[in-house]
């Protein structure tokens, strides 16, 4: 059967899929926004999880893995995206990475079902269109090469990004 990729509206911690993509730091430490989310309906044992197996947290455009804990998930990948500094410092390419190594990671796992939130575009200031861009198109290259995961969510919060992602994934078919 071939992959799906779904395109929706909502809270990536409210998703019932195999693994849960966090929007981490490089630091592993928790943050605000997806990861301040994260943290808080899965509970202090994804924190104690990632300090005791990560002590050195995680280069950018790489992730890790952690049990979810109280999230409906079974891991959450920590992946940590670059922060927009114009375009030049290698930023599609450490994004890319860390869309690649979030997919090879639940391949690793036998994880079926992924959800993502949009990497880098909150406090990092990715420009949301380059970002979905660079999502949308490698996950499509890397499920074209792969097969798996089965399904891939991109749960996103607010229309804005909502609309650029669907607009994107059109635009990318044709």
């Amino acid at each position: 059967m071939k992959p799906i990729i779904e395109i929706l509206q909502g809270d990536v911690t409210d998703q019932s899929v195999d693994v849960i993509v966090n929007a981490a730091n490089s630091e592993l430490a928790g943050g605000g926004g997806v990861d301040g989310a994260i943290h808080h309906r899965g509970g202090p044992s994804i924190m104690e999880e990632t300090r005791q197996r990560y002590p050195s947290g995680c280069p950018t455009g790489s992730a890790v893995i952690s049990p979810a804990g109280k999230l409906p998930a079974q891991f959450v990948i920590h992946a940590v995206g670059p922060v927009w500094s114009g375009g030049n410092r290698g930023e599609m390419e450490l994004l890319t990475a860390a869309y690649q190594t979030c997919l090879q990671i639940a391949i690793d796992q036998q994880c079926r079902s992924i959800a993502f939130p949009s990497l880098s575009t909150g406090a990092y200031r990715y420009p949301m269109e380059q970002a979905a861009q660079i999502a949308l198109t490698t996950t499509r290259n890397f499920l074209a090469q792969h097969g798996s995961p089965a399904l891939v969510k991109f749960v996103l919060f607010g229309d804005t990004a909502l609309n650029i992602f669907q607009k994107t994934w059109k635009d990318i078919q044709h």
